[in-house]
């Protein structure tokens, strides 16, 4: 074989074990207990101290590039996303310019990723108003599905759907059964709300109040039951919506759901005055909240975790005023979602076969991928090799995103990965090794 992995400690379909892996082409090709005598050109033996997890699948990630590469860009973003064990994202449709709301916006992103890229590298279409016509020529390119907005999206060029936009996409995506992916908030609510302004986090949590994420979540579920698309709900953070995302899928509802490391981590709480880092939408919410939403992961409500990271320039954030209703909302986190998850995780009793199911496994199956976010034969071959039990503090100077600015700066966490993997060969930074993904080929 071109590769085995001996490792003490492995996270398979049967859990956290001892296994032998082997790798031909940058398949997985065999999963055996420890012990098994394969003969490889390579081998690496792992110590009981690391655990060899598959490489993790990051479905919503704000590459920016091109037109906002400042913010971040295809390098830069995926050495962030190998250096936290992610091997495969997909990048969302808007605030890179232009918005990839058509066949050939998509083309100029891929021509902006292509040879720069460190990992797997997958795209987002957008629904917006006026591009109805857009959309199946979009699912044939290859997008993996379709984003829309409920209300303001921050960005001009990327305007939201009213509710007859909305259903109208969804009946169009019905015809080729392509999936809708919606930042749930209700427009008319947040404006009726206070306007956000000031200094004061708890200002700015009631300028986006939970009904008005309800609200939305309960539209897109009853549009989705009346025209039977696939619908995804992005970034959860009010655990008032989870009743009714669990009797809408007794129902029949073709309805997923995700959350994010920093509503898992957060609370509003523990905010301070000017702290913009952490201004996101919709926003970091109470600490009864976030218990909540891990409860909606352990019953399975919640599929999936991962990172919205949504970087910017730190001038953006607005630290010279601290004015959260001016600061630029959107946490970066690609680099320590899979850290700063286990290290809540663990406190709650969790295992990392959990952590695995909800940021590898899951993420991979809701956009369809088929060979991605499991230690198996017939996956590729990428991988994380994680120490569960080191810690570290976050210092933003040493993350690989294109700019120092996070939330979890000076932030202990438990979980360091040692390296990773994609497609048998490890990741050092230097030379791009990831390829560009299309719907229906991974």
């Amino acid at each position: 074989m071109d590769l085995v992995i001996k490792a003490a400690r492995a996270i398979t379909a049967a859990g956290e074990v001892a296994a032998t892996v082997g790798v031909e082409g940058g398949r997985i090709v065999a999963v055996e207990p420890a012990g098994a005598a394969f003969d490889g050109d390579r081998v690496l033996e792992l110590g009981e101290d690391v655990v060899l997890l598959p490489g993790l699948v990051d479905t919503h990630v704000h590459v920016n590039d091109p037109g906002r590469a400042e913010w971040e860009g295809f390098a830069s973003a995926t050495r962030a996303a190998a250096a936290g064990g992610v091997t495969t994202i997909v990048d969302m449709p808007l605030n890179s310019l232009p918005p990839t709301v058509d066949v050939a916006a998509l083309e100029v992103k891929r021509k902006a990723a292509e040879g720069r890229v460190h990992v797997d590298v997958g795209f987002w279409g957008g629904a917006i108003p006026g591009n109805l016509a857009e959309l199946r020529g979009l699912h044939e390119a290859g997008v993996f599905g379709f984003k829309s907005f409920l209300l303001h999206s921050g960005v001009d060029e990327f305007p939201p759907l009213d509710a007859r936009g909305l259903e109208e996409a969804m009946t169009e995506l019905r015809t080729f059964d392509g999936m809708i992916i919606v930042h749930a908030e209700d427009s008319e609510a947040i404006d009726h709300a206070p306007d956000p302004h000031g200094e004061k986090y708890d200002d700015f949590l009631r300028s986006r109040p939970r009904g008005a994420e309800n609200v939305a979540i309960a539209q897109v579920i009853e549009l989705a039951r009346r025209t039977g698309v696939r619908a995804h709900i992005l970034h959860l953070s009010s655990s008032d919506a989870l009743p009714m995302v669990e009797s809408a899928r007794r129902d029949g509802v073709r309805l997923t759901a995700e959350t994010c490391p920093h509503y898992l981590s957060f609370t509003a709480e523990e905010i301070g005055d000017g702290a913009t880092q952490f201004k996101c939408c919709p926003p970091i919410r109470e600490a009864g909240n976030r218990e909540l939403l891990w409860q909606g992961l352990a019953d399975g409500v919640i599929d999936c975790v991962v990172t919205d990271h949504s970087p910017c320039t730190p001038e953006l954030k607005r630290f010279d005023s601290g004015d959260f209703g001016l600061a630029w909302g959107g946490i970066a986190g690609l680099q320590l979602g899979l850290p700063a998850v286990w290290t809540q995780a663990r406190q709650r009793g969790f295992a990392l076969a959990d952590v695995v199911r909800w940021m590898a496994e899951h993420p991979a199956e809701q956009a369809g991928m088929r060979r991605k976010g499991h230690l198996a034969p017939g996956y590729d071959a990428d991988f994380s090799v994680f120490a569960p039990d080191e810690a570290f503090v976050v210092d933003v100077a040493k993350l690989k995103h294109r700019n120092p600015v996070s939330a979890y700066h000076g932030r202990p966490l438990a979980g360091v990965v040692r390296s990773t993997w994609l497609r048998g060969e490890e990741i050092t930074g230097d030379d791009p090794a990831g390829v560009l993904l299309t719907r229906g080929e991974c």
